[in-house]
């Protein structure tokens, strides 16, 4: 079982980025998914989730209305758009999948993670 992400990258503050995570070694279709982000000194906090029908979504405050989870269940990728970047979303950004059920925002439910990929926003 892998996730792998990508899509991270160095830009402006106002800037865009599309992160991906493809999943692989099993079909994730009923799962949860996630992104959580671990910025420099700080906690890992869960940064949007969804579920597998994309009936049920949930952002952070921080992120509500600039970025955007979704997911294609036939390639097997969970997306997440990011717009409006400001310099506090510098961080790691890690996928996740859990199945179905409590702790969404709790990285202690997720069964399998991706590798990270690095978002810097610059002022």
């Amino acid at each position: 079982v892998q996730l792998q992400a990508s899509g991270g990258g160095s830009v402006q503050a106002g800037d865009s980025l599309r992160l991906s995570c493809a999943a692989s070694g099993r079909t994730f279709s009923t799962y949860t998914m996630a992104w959580f982000r671990q910025g420099p000194g700080k906690e890992r906090e869960c940064v949007a989730t969804i579920t597998w029908s994309s009936g049920t979504i949930y952002y952070v405050d921080s992120v509500k209305g600039r970025f955007t989870i979704s997911r294609d269940n036939a390639k097997n990728t969970v997306y997440l758009q990011m717009n409006s970047l400001k310099p506090e979303d510098t961080a790691v950004y890690y996928c996740a999948t859990k199945t179905p059920g409590p702790g969404r925002t709790n990285s202690a439910f997720y069964d399998y993670w991706g590798q990270g990929t690095q978002v810097t926003v610059s002022s």
